[in-house]
């Protein structure tokens, strides 16, 4: 018998972990220090991408990302309705206008075909970009996507929140990282607690592009430069108009865009760093409990679909469709299981419906959120935990 609360996501934290805070703690450092491009360098060798930029969440790396690449209102960009609301709403932060596409009933991702005929329907230049999220953990396919976008002049930034370690494989039979920007112009990720990397909150861009990665280090911390070789100012100005100085003193600095405050602590940096040296670890033991699942459904009468056992997959959740969603979900919570349902589809939530969306727009996406339920996947999750939600399912289904 069960005698605790099993969530869907949990967090793991060592004493390791702890260690590397106090330590952090202790330093002279508790933000902008040196955890933090330690961080960015551990985390850009882990996916294999040339930089990376910590911020202080997954929401601030989606919208610094918009900044980034110039959203402005006007500009059309195509998302997936399945996905958690940031993903749409950063363009919103920007003033452009979110286009949903539905999903592929199979892997629950954005479907490129449907997003062809999106574009194809316009002229070229009607739509700006694509974020394609890489859901539960599965990796999209940003080969054929890139493809796609360079046919009409799009941008890509790969929402990869729910999967740091996965994978697809390419044309050329070589594994491409989610993440590495080899594809997408900018890639995002969470460590959000429930997230395979988790330092309470914060976030992580990617990407391959120097201009990118430069613009987006000064948008972090409001529009905000200290490198002597971007300033604008004149050497005479900096000094207080005084001639006899030819250089800029150590105090001086320029604001030389709108930007913000999205930084990432020391400590969290510190947290994160810990957490990368185990992450190959955790994501292992994901993978295992998804086959155990996987084999324990496979062939259930009362399962329409599940996440699988999928090369690449990172599995930050498993999802399961079954009918009577709702009285499956009580009857686990009834039984202390805490599963989730991902997600409500974006397009139905009553913000965007008042830019017209409304069900029967996405039927795919629809019937997906009527049978949905994420169980529990975490790495310290223990096989008897697991035993019990199977066994709690299944009973649920005899009765």
């Amino acid at each position: 018998m069960i005698d605790k609360i099993i969530p869907y996501g949990r967090q793991d934290i060592t004493q390791e972990d702890i260690t590397a805070v106090i330590e952090a703690l202790h330093s002279d450092y508790l933000t902008q220090g040196p955890r933090i491009v330690e961080f960015e360098s551990a985390f850009a060798n882990y996916v294999g991408s040339k930089y990376a930029v910590a911020v202080a969440n997954g929401t601030a790396a989606l919208h610094l990302c918009t900044l980034a690449l110039d959203v402005k209102e006007g500009d059309k960009v195509i998302t997936t309705p399945i996905t958690f609301a940031a993903s749409a709403n950063c363009v919103r932060y920007c003033g452009g206008e979110v286009v949903f596409s539905d999903i592929d009933p199979e892997t629950y991702l954005l479907d490129i075909n449907k997003v062809r005929a999106l574009l194809e329907a316009s002229p070229k230049g009607t739509y700006q970009g694509i974020i394609p999220v890489d859901f539960a953990g599965r990796a999209v396919d940003l080969e054929l996507f890139r493809k796609l976008a360079d046919q009409y002049g799009l941008w890509i930034i790969e929402d990869a929140c729910h999967a740091p370690g996965g994978y697809f494989v390419d044309s050329k039979n070589k594994i491409q990282n989610c993440g590495n920007s080899n594809f997408a112009d900018l890639a995002i990720f969470s460590f959000h607690p429930v997230k395979h990397i988790a330092c309470g909150e914060g976030g992580m861009i990617t990407t391959n592009d120097e201009v990118l990665y430069k613009k987006l280090l000064s948008l972090r911390t409001h529009g905000i430069t200290k490198n002597e070789a971007d300033y604008t100012n004149s050497v005479i100005f900096a000094n207080g108009n005084s001639a006899n100085n030819t250089s800029y003193p150590a105090w001086y600095m320029e604001m030389q865009t709108l930007g913000f405050n999205y930084r990432l602590t020391d400590f969290q940096a510190a947290l994160g760093i810990s957490q990368l040296e185990r992450a190959d670890e955790g994501l292992a033991k994901r993978r295992e409990i998804a086959t155990i699942y996987n084999n324990s459904f496979n062939g259930k009468s009362f399962i329409k679909g599940q996440s699988g056992v999928i090369e690449g997959h990172a599995y930050h959740l498993y999802v399961i469709e079954v009918e009577d969603r709702l009285g499956l979900y009580n009857y686990l919570r009834e039984n202390k299981i805490f599963t989730q349902i991902h997600y409500i589809p974006c397009h139905l939530m009553p913000y965007y419906k008042q830019f017209g969306w409304k069900e029967g727009d996405m039927p795919i996406a629809e019937n997906y959120y009527k049978h949905c339920i994420s169980l529990p996947m975490f790495p310290i999750l223990t096989a008897e935990e697991q035993k019990y939600v199977i066994g709690k399912i299944e009973e649920y289904y005899r009765k």
